[in-house]
């Protein structure tokens, strides 16, 4: 088991596909890692055993009868419980939502099923999306695999954290500010932040409309790229869903290389609050990029300073309108429905007892910002901000290829430590709200662990609007030249559980 269970992705398919492995096998092997590890890690909010043992066991009568298999057969899968799915609760990390089976698959659920994918089951996650830690959760914090003192990053850290514990070769996340990239950084895995509109958003229950997005979470950066694959392409159920052929991100990672390509480093992404064993791995891989045949470019790019602040009134704003259904009228919890007191009562005391503190402060922030003569002051400049942002990126990538930076200011920070200090909290998105503000592709993957407390770091690239595959050409060709400059961290150390 322990082998099979450090398999990437792709090995793992290859070995399905050749008849070397079933697939009852491999998911044997994760359930059986998940029950021996996630009880410290916390990871999974729901483990679909059953579920996943009679996906695999279709998988494996398919391929008996001799039916084509996708590139991902059989290979298990964590799901961030975001998404929602007919067969397991979807709680989106929330008390108000405890227990909910949705009456139908997202339509990034129905991929996957469709790809022959095993779903393992839910992964824990900040409430409705909304942190950095995966602190937020209603039913309590996950560990990050590499020290399970410290955080597994957010929203999305049970993803993250299944993957650097072994429980899963593939994970989904979200990305609104930074959740999918952020914990790939401080758990030395890969995250990627498809193209605004490049997945499907049908069934992922909405905080912030104009910045979610789905995406791949993996080892390497060619299960990102098949998984992206996957999920990725047109849907007529998804308003903002982008009516395009996927960018050819699988080619791209196997074919990585940077030569003649010009990289933009961004001045704004670095200064005070940045850990020099941050800095220190990010400066060494744009040197590894120098020798590697890429010409690299400093940027300077101002508006990026404003888009923390832009992002705080921007998300909270989508995110009061967004959870104004959760009302205890149609679905979910219902508290002091006693017979005594009026419908408005009981959507105030459900909210009291099912929203939890970072929700509601975003609810109240949003509300106010939205506001009869606060408007214009605070969402409209916000969105203000946001188009100079953009138009930033567009006279950048008139420069260069690709940017590059670090994911996060730090390595992964002790769970507590910025609990009451929400600032702190969101200062760890610095580096990647600036993308999800314009739309972009962006990656991370680990560029080595830092040198004052052996923690990974994570290399931010980002790519325009539809040139996924690019982000798949660069994190290719340095994690081959990282892996090896110093073997893979991850796959090759991974720390005891």
């Amino acid at each position: 088991m322990a082998d099979l269970i450090k398999l990437t992705a792709a090995e793992i398919a290859a070995k399905i596909a050749a008849g070397e492995l079933t697939a009852v096998e491999v998911t044997e092997a994760h359930l059986a890692r998940i029950e021996a590890v996630d009880e410290k890690v916390h990871a999974f909010l729901h483990v679909d055993r059953e579920g996943a043992l009679a996906q695999a066991r279709a998988i494996d009568e398919k391929r008996a009868r001799g039916e084509k298999l996708g590139p991902l057969a059989g290979v298990p899968l964590a799901l961030k419980d975001i998404f929602t799915t007919q067969d397991m609760p979807t709680t989106v990390g929330s008390k108000i939502l405890e227990g909910w089976m949705a009456p139908y698959d997202a339509t990034l659920t129905k991929k996957l099923k469709d790809a022959d994918v095993v779903i393992l089951g839910k992964t824990n996650m900040d409430e409705f999306a909304m942190g950095s830690s995966t602190e937020n959760s209603a039913y309590g914090p996950t560990g990050n695999p590499w020290d399970l003192t410290k955080i597994p990053g957010g929203s999305g850290g049970g993803s993250s954290a299944a993957l650097a514990s072994f429980q899963a070769p593939l994970a989904i996340g979200t990305d609104t500010g930074g959740s999918i990239r952020q914990p790939a950084a401080v758990t030395g895995t890969v995250g990627v932040k498809p193209t605004y509109g490049g997945v499907s958003r049908y069934g992922m229950v909405a905080f912030s409309s104009s910045l979610d997005q789905g995406g791949p979470c993996a080892r390497t950066v060619l299960d990102a790229a098949l998984l992206h694959e996957a999920i990725a392409g047109h849907d007529p159920l998804d308003s903002t869903s982008i009516d395009a052929p996927v960018p050819p991100v699988v080619e791209a990672a196997r074919n990585g290389s940077v030569d003649g390509m010009r990289v933009g480093v961004v001045k704004q992404f670095r200064g005070e609050g940045y850990q020099p064993g941050v800095l220190q791995r990010f400066d060494e891989t744009v040197a590894l990029l120098t020798e590697l045949g890429a010409e690299v470019v400093e940027l300077d790019c101002p508006s990026f300073d404003l888009a923390l602040a832009a992002y705080y009134l921007i998300a909270p704003s989508e995110c009061s309108s967004n959870l104004a259904r959760f009302d205890a009228m149609r679905y979910g919890l219902r508290v002091g429905d006693d017979g005594t007191k009026s419908a408005e009562e009981v959507t105030a005391l459900t909210r009291e007892a099912g929203f939890g503190p970072e929700v509601k402060r975003r609810i109240m922030l949003g509300t106010y910002a939205l506001s009869s003569g606060y408007y214009d002051a605070y969402y409209g400049s916000a969105q203000k901000v946001r188009t100079l942002i953009t138009r930033d990126f567009e006279r950048a990538f008139e420069q260069v290829d690709v940017i590059i930076s670090p994911t996060t200011p730090t390595t992964a920070f002790p769970i507590g430590e910025r609990t009451d200090d929400p600032m702190a909290m969101y200062l760890a998105d610095v580096c990647t709200i600036p993308a999800n503000l314009a739309g972009n592709a962006a990656m991370s993957l680990p560029c080595g662990l830092a040198p004052e407390d052996g923690l990974p770091v994570g290399l931010q690239i980002i790519a325009p609007a539809m040139a996924d595959d690019r982000l798949y050409k660069v994190g290719a060709a340095v994690e081959s030249a990282l892996t090896e400059k110093w073997g893979h961290p991850l796959i090759e150390e991974a720390p005891a559980l």
